[in-house]
């Protein structure tokens, strides 16, 4: 009789522990925020200051769009139209910016290292005071960007030319 109170007792207190670990259990790939803007129409939106870090904007049309200071750390950019757009002081560290159309887009002051920006024209971006440190670009984009490199990165200290190996 003792031994069955001690098993219904053990089971008890195991079925008491199971409910409070299911109770409080939260979805392993569950995200505070999992907004993404992939194929999204974003045009002259403006995004100022914001924390967009490991934001996916995937095919994203961004004509114009403010993304003056914005954080963009991680971010992936694929395939993005960045036409005109205004990114100065933004962090794009570590960004995947793989064949995106920045023309005319201006990145002054903007921190660009790590960032990967394969396959991605930089026609007319004005990059006075970028970063771009350990960046993987085109060697013609590179040409192309030394030809207008200037400027000193007022957060990192680094200049352009520096950064792009000019």
């Amino acid at each position: 009789m003792k031994q069955v109170r001690r098993c219904l007792g053990v089971l008890l207190v195991l079925g008491l522990a199971c409910l409070w670990v299911l109770l409080s259990a939260t979805p392993a790939i569950a995200a505070l925020d999992t907004v993404n803007y992939n194929n999204a129409n974003l045009n002259n939106q403006d995004f100022a200051g914001a924390d967009l870090s490991g934001k996916e904007f995937v095919s994203a049309e961004m004509r114009g769009a403010n993304l003056e200071g914005a954080d963009l750390s991680n971010a992936i950019l694929t395939k993005g139209v960045l036409l005109n757009a205004n990114l100065r002081g933004a962090n794009l560290t570590g960004a995947l910016a793989d064949r995106v159309f920045w023309v005319g887009a201006d990145l002054s002051n903007a921190i660009l290292q790590d960032t990967t920006a394969t396959r991605t024209s930089f026609q007319d971006v004005t990059i006075t005071g970028a970063d771009f440190t350990g960046a993987i670009l085109d060697r013609y984009e590179i040409r192309q960007l030394c030809q207008r490199a200037e400027g000193v990165n007022p957060i990192t200290g680094v200049s352009t030319r520096d950064s792009l190996g000019c």
